[in-house]
């Protein structure tokens, strides 16, 4: 029998309405738009308002199926990356592939913060090695509701957004080698929504929920273990784009050197969405396919490189 493999045969994205500079930020935090463009790159975000993370995802699903002109009911699968679900149940794929009208594909989310993306892919990737047909692969963090705005080290770097691909059985993979890796040991570098033990048998004092970052903790791990894993994944292999998960303009410009790669192999769009976690690669993906810089069926070899809280990260070598 012969194996079947996932085509991207569609991208999409969606982001809020809202737009919030670093001007806007300075209004009301200690903070200022150079302060954060030097240390980030980072100009603006979008953040969402009434909208949750399911229906940014809902968005790029519905657009997904526009594009590829399927019916939901032809879908297998249905997983959405994200750190930010609506519930801690449902999941937001549930929620996606039940408002999408998906009724024949199984849903679920995947939990690996900025990394989740590239998990999600490589997980639907296996799925589709299985014998499955169709699936959609989201990325959607609605972060902004996870933040302590007060905290000017936190709140200025994240914005909110949705992006995701259309897989289709195909004889041809358009994901050709894949390397995940974690780090639980320093799981405490990056974390989110604690929530607390308040069941009526336990008497305890009660722990910040907002996000808390380790910054220098996570540069460090950018620059040494994740670009020693992209070096060791891509060895000899020509690739023409990076798409690097988009949290700061300075790591990724020093993971460029560290590759010895030229920065034209790196685009960027952080400064116009911050760091959107789960979304900022698809998100990417999405913008590069729209500008004409990467072409479907092209042929082009493309590295997806996830990394964040968990400590969890991947790589994903595409060819479209």
């Amino acid at each position: 029998m012969n194996m079947s493999f996932g085509k991207i045969i569609a991208t999409a994205r969606y982001l809020p309405e809202k737009i919030v500079t670093n001007d806007d930020l300075a209004e009301w935090m200690d903070t200022s738009d150079e302060w954060i463009q030097s240390r980030t790159g980072i100009k603006q975000r979008h953040i969402a308002e009434a909208e949750n993370t399911s229906d940014m995802c809902l968005q790029v699903a519905k657009k997904l199926v526009d594009k590829a002109a399927i019916d939901p009911l032809s879908l297998d699968f249905v997983i959405v990356a994200t750190m930010s679900p609506d519930y801690t149940s449902p999941s937001v794929a549930c929620q996606v592939q039940g408002q999408l009208g998906a009724k024949q594909a199984m849903a679920f989310d995947v939990a690996a913060a900025c990394a989740g993306f590239v998990y999600a892919l490589a997980t639907a990737e296996n799925f589709m090695r299985s014998g499955m047909k169709r699936g959609i692969v989201i990325g959607g963090e609605k972060t902004s509701k996870l933040l302590d705005w007060q905290d000017r080290s936190s709140a200025v770097l994240f914005g909110d957004g949705a992006a995701g691909v259309l897989l289709e059985a195909s004889e041809e993979p358009s994901i050709i080698k894949q390397m995940l890796r974690a780090d639980g040991e320093r799981a405490s570098s990056l974390t989110s929504g604690f929530r607390n033990n308040c069941n009526v048998f336990y008497e305890g004092s009660e722990t910040s929920t907002a996000l808390a970052m380790d910054g220098r903790g996570i540069w460090n791990f950018a620059l040494n273990d994740v670009t020693k894993s992209l070096k060791e994944f891509i060895g000899d292999e020509s690739v023409d784009y990076y798409l690097l998960h988009q949290a700061n303009k300075r790591i990724i410009e020093k993971m460029a050197r560290k590759m010895n790669e030229p920065i034209e192999k790196f685009p960027m769009n952080l400064m116009n969405y911050g760091n959107t976690s789960a979304a900022s690669i698809p998100i990417l993906l999405d913008e590069l396919v729209e500008a004409n810089i990467l072409s479907l069926n092209s042929n082009q070899k493309v590295v997806l490189t996830g990394y964040g809280g968990g400590l969890a990260w991947g790589n994903l070598l595409i060819q479209l």
